[in-house]
């Protein structure tokens, strides 16, 4: 009996952290490597739900394996393989997608324990164009993206589109029924396709960033993961479209935006507003890159939004050279924005640059133009009406203000930030 003990426990204390570091394993994998995985499996298929069901299965099996058997060598091309495996097994036993079944043994061939940046072409950037195709349901297009691309959740995408869980995840089940009874073609459109598909895609790659960009204390690191993906898609829809201003201006705004996200947080980690940053502690290659990206943007002559984004983000950078924000040409470009793209967002971003150029009160005005209903929720819209009611002189309503901004704030470093204006 005393030996039997001793043995379970020996295998308690050695096997759990393995289990552990497996577990570890598989969601570093997941999040690494789950937009890439769908998008080459539902490339060959068509199958965008299908292709996500197996990865799936393919997850949930590796926790059962790998503490069992150990981590595999490639993690993703393990992955890979177990769901292409599943997908021939499922063709199989419904007998109705016959011509995939070959194609995916063919692929069965290949090797589990290679490198997978080295044998399997990385496919996303076609899967955010056929998301965009014009016979999906133009409001599918991003929320498609953000889920089949980029891994987020049905209920997550409802609450940034104000949508409820269980009718966005209608819409995204039959945008994806949509893309495998159409079998829309894997492919970068042809220049005269890209106007209507391009926006979409753009649109949800800067949706990714945000998602990742809310994580300012840089504390969860699917959300860094997030940013630096749709960095990363950014460059290779530039390397694909090199003429496409747009592009190059997303590129440099999220470039713009990264380079000071160490500064959001002091040595404490409090909340440091972008007029109280120290542009020293701004990444300077980064700030450059961006400024390369938004310079050979401008030669095209086509502005847009996000080029509108990155000049505004451009024109803080150069507090680093002047020590100061000139806000009279901040203001300026948030006048460019919002003809272009009336936004909440950019509404507000006008009214905060127009109260720090001629003052609080022609800012509030602007503020009060906006429906009510309009930002009952957003955050933003509070944080900024507070601070400019306290710069007036009316504390009643600043207080009010603030909390309304309080309320809405999910982030514990500004939440205390608002506490300690607020007084």
């Amino acid at each position: 009996m005393r030996a039997s003990r001793a043995t379970e426990r020996f295998k308690v204390t050695t096997l759990l952290p393995f289990r552990k570091d497996a577990q570890r394993a598989v969601e570093e994998a997941a999040r690494q490597s789950y937009g890439r995985l769908v998008a080459f499996l539902a490339s060959r298929t068509h199958d965008v739900a299908a292709a996500e069901d197996a990865l799936g299965e393919a997850l949930i099996a590796a926790l059962t394996t790998w503490p069992r058997d150990g981590i595999p060598r490639t993690p993703e091309a393990w992955l890979l393989t177990a769901a292409r495996r599943r997908l021939v097994d499922q063709a199989r036993h419904e007998g109705v997608r016959a011509a995939s079944v070959p194609t995916l043994e063919l692929l069965l061939d290949e090797s589990g324990e290679t490198s997978l940046s080295d044998r399997i072409p990385d496919e996303r950037l076609k899967l955010l164009f056929v998301c965009a195709h014009p016979a999906i349901d133009p409001d599918a297009h991003t929320p498609l993206m953000l889920q089949v691309v980029l891994g987020l959740d049905a209920a997550a995408i409802g609450r940034a589109f104000l949508v409820a869980p269980a009718t966005m995840g209608q819409r995204l089940v039959r945008a994806k029924a949509k893309i495998r009874d159409t079998a829309i073609a894997f492919e970068v459109p042809e220049a005269h396709e890209l106007p209507e598909r391009l926006d979409a895609v753009l649109n949800a790659i800067y949706a990714d960033y945000g998602s990742g960009w809310e994580d300012a204390a840089g504390v969860d690191p699917k959300a860094r993961a997030l940013a630096d993906e749709a960095i990363w898609l950014a460059r290779v829809l530039r390397g694909c479209l090199p003429d496409e201003p747009e592009v190059r201006g997303l590129l440099a705004l999220m470039l713009h935006c990264e380079a000071r996200r160490r500064a959001r947080r002091s040595p404490a980690g409090g909340y440091v507003p972008l007029s109280e940053q120290d542009p020293r502690s701004w990444d300077t290659p980064m700030i450059e890159e961006a400024e390369r990206e938004l310079a050979a943007a401008a030669v095209q002559a086509r502005s847009g939004r996000f080029q509108i984004e990155a000049a505004i983000q451009s024109a803080h950078v150069e507090r680093r050279r002047t020590g100061r924000d000139d806000w009279s040409a901040i203001a300026w470009f948030y006048d460019r924005l919002v003809e272009v793209s009336p936004t909440i967002g950019a509404r507000v971003g006008r009214a905060a640059a127009v109260a720090e150029a001629e003052g609080p009160p022609l800012a509030l005005a602007m503020l009060d133009t906006i429906e009510d209903r309009a930002v009952a929720t957003y955050q933003p819209y509070w944080a900024v009406r507070a601070h400019l009611l306290q710069k007036a002189g009316r504390a009643g309503e600043a207080a009010e203000a603030f909390e309304h901004a309080i309320a809405l704030t999910e982030d514990d470093a500004v939440k205390r930030f608002l506490l300690a204006r607020r007084g």
